[in-house]
């Protein structure tokens, strides 16, 4: 299982948000500095997030995200304001692994189709924001029908993997909610990444039993109270 520390980024800095709250920032330094921290660290992989895209500034940190895909070359999979299949080349096009669409995937599904017959299924990813069960759109301030259900359309309209994250936990720091995460890995045949919740070894052993492609560490991951070379050992 992939283990993928965040970089969420705010305004230039590498934050973290609890419960997607923009006043609950945290910030914790250059990004590309936490990248290579990481990195060097032993990950291989990165999920970065362009928060300012996700408020509504969709052009913002794009020259930073830019100089962190040249400088690592490893696989990154980037979300956040993507609200256009034109903005979904444009990322794309500066070499990230794959892009996460959410809010568009649910207001324009047919995105998913398009970008992925011009740059490859395996390199859209679909995003299942659940809240109750149910799909969170517009920054998780509104639901739109069964997680389950979106993901297996998302997945029928060519999405190569998909972003679930329970924002019921995420941020808290408290542990992963692993029943739904079940449900929907066996619902669907595509890889399945999980954020929310991971706060310990157990939540990553949970997650790699449950069959998850991936394991997103967050808060917890920041705070200190998981260990990347711990999640590390327990992904094998």
């Amino acid at each position: 299982m992939r283990i993928f520390p965040a970089v969420d980024i705010l305004g230039g800095r590498c934050v973290q948000l609890v419960q997607g709250k923009r006043e609950s920032a945290t910030a914790y330094g250059d990004p590309l500095s936490c990248a290579r921290h990481w990195l060097d660290a032993g990950a291989e992989a990165l999920h970065v997030v362009n928060l300012d895209g996700a408020f509504g500034e969709s052009a913002k940190n794009a020259d930073l995200i830019r100089a962190l895909v040249k400088d690592t070359g490893v696989e990154i999979e980037l979300g956040g304001g993507i609200r256009s299949v034109e903005d979904g080349s444009r990322w794309l096009g500066t070499g990230v692994t794959r892009i996460i669409l959410s809010t568009l995937a649910i207001q324009n599904p047919d995105s998913i189709r398009q970008l992925a017959t011009e740059f490859g299924s395996d390199r859209v990813m679909a995003g299942v924001d659940a809240k109750g069960g149910k799909v969170a759109i517009h920054g998780w301030q509104e639901t739109a029908g069964d997680y389950i259900g979106w993901a297996k359309t998302f997945e029928k309209l060519g999405a190569g993997s998909l972003l679930y994250t329970n924002v019921d936990v995420e941020g808290l720091q408290q542990g992963v909610a692993i029943e739904p995460v079940r449900q929907l890995i066996s619902h669907v045949r595509v890889p399945v990444v999980v954020a929310g919740g991971v706060s310990g070894r157990a939540d990553v052993a949970a997650l790699r039993d449950a069959g998850a492609y991936g394991a997103v560490l967050g808060s917890a991951l920041y705070s200190g109270k998981i260990n990347l070379s711990e999640a590390l050992e327990e992904s094998q």
